[in-house]
């Protein structure tokens, strides 16, 4: 059902591509929502490793259906602090909580080449199972285990047929279900950044039950959460629906108090626009980068190539930040750019939405949008409560946070040609 319910049809178009590479799929059509989450969930990590990978034939919520189902059961990691933590012991000590969450230390490369292409079984071993490697020392075969993450050899994938197919775009360059077949039967590979939401209080009157959900490529509040909720009711307009849905919203114009922190990275302490020793932040002037700065990620993309400094240092299930000091540490890799936008003028914040979907747009060179690299964040809502978006997929939350994990998944892709 995803975009204009294609996924049947776009399916059978690039069935015999796989079938010609000799590639033996397996094809489950979901027959309503949440089928595929239950999918992944229950299915066994000894299923899994007889497989190369798990493809989405729709758009970004339905492959964010699929990661969560793979990762909520499998990704083994501390949750970033919560609001409250923050404010407890920034009331204390002046400064913001630690956790340290002790994890043995492993490398991880994210480099998009073919080692183990779909048309050769070589990670395999002569009983049609994987071998894997356990904390012992022992190869684990035929029985059940913890699935490694990231994992070298399991992949995902996205072969579009949704209303925006963002995540597809971002990584080949265009929503051409051919083109992603042919990345898929090659296997190419290429690293995939993950943000984990947890969520603390639904509503202010919620107990605190902390709920996490995973994002690929997009968490917005306010203005896209609304959007994304008012376009629910036209479903049967297809793709247009955010056209339509957007317009009402932002017709509206509403606009709602939040409280955010998170983690200064060295480019902030850096730039002299932005005040130091400030857990909160604070409304100012923020510049976007110039075209001659911005960093395009391409097939052989350097910094997708380039060892990343925190995985070389901490485990994958372990968090960005340490107890050892009294700041959240700094982390080269692995960011989410937070974007906060002011209460503004409709012009400007049309003309701020213009510049968003211009090629070669400054979306960003505007006073009341704030613009930070970060590796986590901390988020409060306060008075009326709008919704979160999630890769497109709605999520309730007064309280939660959130920490990227740069690498945590691959996908068949090689990045988008020069």
């Amino acid at each position: 059902m995803s975009g204009k319910a294609s996924g049947r049809r776009t399916w059978e178009t690039v069935a015999p591509i796989f079938s010609r590479a000799k590639v033996k799929t397996k094809v489950i059509v979901t027959e309503r929502a949440g089928h595929a989450f239950d999918v992944m969930t229950s299915a066994a990590n000894n299923e899994l490793k007889s497989y190369n990978g798990v493809i989405a034939v729709g758009g970004d919520g339905f492959f964010n259906e699929i990661l969560n189902g793979f990762l909520l059961s499998r990704h083994k990691a501390p949750y970033p602090p919560s609001p409250s933590d923050i404010v407890h012991s920034d009331q204390r000590s002046g400064n913001s909580l630690f956790r340290n969450p002790n994890g043995r230390v492993t490398e991880a490369t994210c480099q998009n080449e073919d080692h183990s292409p779909l048309l050769s079984n070589s990670v395999y071993n002569g009983t049609g199972l994987a071998n894997f490697r356990t904390e012992d020392g022992t190869c684990n075969i035929g029985q059940d285990f913890e699935f490694p993450l990231p994992s070298e050899q399991f992949r995902f994938g996205i072969i579009p047929a949704g209303s925006t197919d963002a995540i597809v775009m971002c990584t080949t360059g265009t929503r051409d279900p051919i083109t992603s077949a042919l990345n898929i039967v090659l296997g190419k590979k290429v690293c995939l950044d993950i943000a984990q939401v947890v969520r603390w209080k639904t509503t202010t009157a919620s107990d605190i039950e902390p709920y996490v959900r995973y994002a690929a490529s997009f968490a917005g509040y306010g203005f896209y959460g609304d959007v994304i909720a008012e376009s629910e009711k036209y479903r049967w307009m297809g793709p247009k629906r955010y056209d339509y849905a957007g317009t009402k919203v932002f017709l509206r114009h509403c606009s709602y108090e939040a409280e955010v922190a998170y983690i200064e990275t060295e480019s902030e302490e850096a730039n002299p626009t932005v005040e130091k020793g400030q857990l909160f932040s604070r409304l100012r002037k923020r510049q976007g980068p110039k075209k001659s700065e911005r960093v395009v990620c391409r097939t052989n993309c350097g910094v997708c190539n380039s060892k990343s400094d925190y995985m070389s240092k901490r485990s994958p299930c372990s968090t960005p930040y340490s107890s050892s000091g009294t700041r959240w540490l700094r982390s080269k890799d692995g960011f989410l750019h937070l974007l906060m936008i002011r209460d503004c003028p409709h012009a400007l914040y049309l003309w701020h939405l213009t510049q968003l979907a211009k090629k070669g747009g400054q979306p960003l060179n505007f006073e009341f949008v704030e613009h930070h690299k970060t590796p986590a964040f901390t988020f409060t809502s306060f008075g009326k409560q709008s919704v979160w978006n999630l890769d497109g997929e709605l999520f309730h939350a007064h309280q939660l946070s959130a920490q990227v994990f740069r690498g945590l998944v691959s996908l068949f892709a090689s990045g988008p040609e020069v």
